[in-house]
């Protein structure tokens, strides 16, 4: 089955996902990301500090590390890691820059609480894909044709 062909039916859930409520669920952008990302690698450079700073946080076991708009990856972890969930941001163990599937995701809490969450997979993100299927998302507006008023619904034939 190829990637063309996994994406389209996830989409499709999102679509009607949005239907029903105006914001996507944590499992639903999870789902997006993970659509949205290639196959497992065993490290990424991180060039600079920035990665620290430009993350998305998909619930407890998840989350998106950003380079730059375009790069970034997808990093799902081993366990829960319920400290994420009141992050104000994170550090990323590595060894002069990688980090691999050996190094963990340090979540900054408020509290000083600082839990180290073990990585499990990484995944490269196609950024510029993963932002036309946000705004895909956004743009579209499915309409109940049970809310439309039975004067503005065309006549039968």
């Amino acid at each position: 089955m190829t990637t063309r062909t996994l994406v389209l039916p996830l989409v499709a859930a999102a679509l009607a996902a949005c239907a029903t409520g105006p914001t996507l669920t944590t499992q639903e952008r999870l789902d997006l990301y993970r659509a949205h990302a290639g196959a497992p690698v065993m490290s990424f450079r991180l060039d600079r500090m920035t990665g620290t700073q430009q993350w998305t946080p998909l619930g407890d076991q998840a989350l998106a590390v950003w380079s730059s708009a375009n790069r970034g990856h997808l990093i799902e972890l081993r366990s829960r890691c319920p400290s994420m969930l009141s992050a104000g941001g994170i550090s990323l163990t590595n060894s002069l820059g990688n980090v691999t599937r050996m190094d963990s995701v340090v979540p900054r809490t408020a509290g000083g609480m600082r839990n180290t969450c073990r990585i499990d997979t990484i995944r490269p993100i196609d950024g510029s894909a993963l932002r036309d299927a946000k705004r895909e998302l956004r743009e579209a507006q499915l309409v109940d044709r049970s809310t439309v008023p039975a004067d503005d619904q065309a006549p039968a034939q």
